[in-house]
């Protein structure tokens, strides 16, 4: 694991061990955590990219730049 230092308004250093403490956990938890969930969370999008993309390359739907919908398609139930 390694160590980084933030630098950090004393006011909002304040606050949020005021919520650390009420969360009964510390700030550096807290950041950890956030951190976590912000890797996390970016890892799931670049997975959703992929994936949309490979099933663009692989849809055997095809329909072309000038496809529109006919007005039969349109209203058919």
């Amino acid at each position: 694991m390694k160590n980084i230092t933030l630098a950090i308004e004393d006011e909002v250093l304040d606050k949020v061990r005021v919520v650390a403490a009420q969360k009964r956990t510390t700030v550096n938890a807290l950041v950890r955590e956030y951190l976590t969930e912000l890797a996390g969370r970016e890892e799931e999008i670049a997975n959703a990219r992929r994936e949309l993309l490979e099933l663009m390359e692989t849809s055997e739907g095809r329909m072309g730049p000038d496809w529109k919908f006919s007005r039969e398609d349109s209203h058919e139930r």
